[in-house]
């Protein structure tokens, strides 16, 4: 691969010949399309396209193109200790962030974790992250995670947090201002948002965070319906406050009454959906169904990878599965068979893309591949791979077939940061280096005994009950 020419900067790039998913109002499908690129943005969707003499020309049969996908809720500095909490509850995260590893992290850790993890989601097709930043405990841990953004390939909007203080506090800090209107105006990220949570004190003390928000221009993401931290009481404060604006993202929005849909519905908020954590934590059952009843734009989030996986193939397919499970659960509890699945793999591949973009109010620009949107666009292609051939049913290849290593190549605004199946745009041995230095600073600072256990929690034990229908020789001769 590393021999293959790869189209320099700035240089016109037509793909040729692909099946293209334009995610357009539409759902528009080309079985065999061209998407032509020129200065960054998509310039035509079509077949048989004439392009510019010097376009750079990539072969996309046997493939599948489509917009960049957009991932709504992420904790990109939490990659800093990928997969170390493979086998936590929601709880033992909570420990994990607050009184242990989490409180250790200095500035160039969080900057380690966003430095690795907008490779992560580049390199998976992921052109535009919200970085739901809720390690930022002193304004230099805010620069530091401004600036790693900033300069790391792919589109990124900092959404600005400090669980470890109070939102009425962190808000009104000077500094902290200072950063959000930063990354609120900094041409190199996608924007700013804040981020905090609401877990339903009845004197409602968030109250100058929002207003803070408003002050800056800005939309709130916040975690609601999360079992144990925030629930009903949580949105019917912010209902009642009149805080709950257009635009806003309420992230997971599981264990949850009919009437809190009701009020995130009516007041145009969005729910980011991070399947695999609400399966795994306990949040609630993934709540696509009562998106679905409640006409509540979805948007799809990997969450953390100290959890759960990195990219948004496994979020799809999480998705339809638990969807899909939930359908026929309560099909059987009423004695019933499901013969028509209501969620389908083309509507998370829609929430993958286009209701990201929907999501973050930036439809106009991306979410599909449509002429005059910025060039994000992504080609699945692997013609080293069976699992890449026959693709009969695009949307249902990319949701259950597809991986990231299948993901061929990348462009953000036009510019490659993946072709030909490898990285091409950051500094991945650079990266690699610091996150060495992170982990061998928390695991001296936590000591061995520590870390490993907070990787290896306790198995509680189980009773196994005694089976009265298990085969018991002594009666052999009477059973027969």
């Amino acid at each position: 691969m590393s021999g293959t020419p790869s189209p320099r900067p700035g240089q016109p790039i037509v793909f040729r010949n692909g099946i293209v998913l334009t995610m357009d109002d539409a759902h528009t499908v080309l079985p065999e399309g061209d998407v032509l690129v020129i200065d960054g943005k998509i310039a035509e969707v079509g077949v048989d396209l004439a392009a510019p003499d010097d376009a750079f020309e990539i072969d996309a049969a046997r493939g599948i193109l489509m917009p960049g996908m957009v991932d709504t809720h992420r904790h990109m500095w939490q990659t800093a200790m990928r997969a170390y909490g493979a086998d936590w509850t929601l709880t033992q995260y909570f420990v994990w962030y607050y009184l242990e590893h989490g409180m250790k992290f200095r500035p160039e850790d969080v900057a380690a974790g966003d430095l690795v993890s907008a490779l992560d989601a580049v390199e998976s097709g992921v052109t535009t992250s919200v970085d739901w930043s809720h390690g930022l405990r002193t304004p230099d841990h805010g620069e530091a995670a401004l600036e790693a953004l900033a300069t790391s390939p792919g589109r990124f909007v900092l959404a600005y947090g400090n669980l470890a203080n109070a939102p009425w506090e962190w808000t009104q800090d000077p500094a902290v201002r200072r950063i959000i209107e930063r990354a609120r105006d900094d041409s190199r990220l996608f924007g700013a948002q804040i981020a905090f949570d609401v877990p339903g004190d009845e004197s409602f003390p968030e109250r100058p965070a929002f207003e803070a928000a408003k002050e800056l221009g800005l939309k709130v993401t916040t975690h609601a319906g999360v079992w144990g931290a925030t629930n009903d009481n949580g949105i019917r404060i912010m209902y009642e406050n009149g805080v709950m604006q257009p635009g806003n993202i309420y992230v997971h929005a599981a264990t949850l009454s009919e009437e809190s849909y009701q009020m995130i519905a009516a007041t145009g908020g969005t729910v980011s959906l991070s399947t695999e954590s609400e399966q795994t934590c306990g949040q609630g059952y993934p709540p696509a169904h009562a998106l679905r009843k409640h006409g509540i734009q979805a948007s799809l989030s990997v969450d953390t990878s100290v959890w759960f996986s990195a990219d948004m193939f496994a979020a799809m397919r999480a998705t339809v599965g638990a969807d899909r499970s939930f359908e026929h659960f309560q099909a059987h509890e009423r004695g019933e068979t499901v013969t028509h699945a209501m969620i389908r793999v083309e509507d998370v591949v829609d929430w993958a893309t286009r209701g990201g973009a929907k999501a973050l109010g930036r439809y106009d620009e991306i979410g599909s591949l449509e002429p005059g949107k910025l060039a994000d666009v992504v080609l699945i292609k692997n013609d080293d791979s069976p699992t890449m051939t026959p693709i009969v049913n695009p949307y249902g290849h990319v949701v259950y077939q597809a991986g990231r290593g299948d993901v061929h190549t990348v462009l953000v605004g036009g510019e490659p940061v993946k072709f030909d199946g490898k990285l091409v745009a950051g500094d991945l041995p650079s990266v690699r280096q610091k996150l060495e230095n992170t982990v061998e600073y928390l695991r001296s600072e936590l000591g061995d005994e520590t870390w490993k256990s907070g990787m290896n929690p306790e198995v509680p034990e189980v009773e196994i009950l005694t089976n009265p229908y298990q085969y018991r020789r002594s009666e052999a001769a009477h059973t027969h």
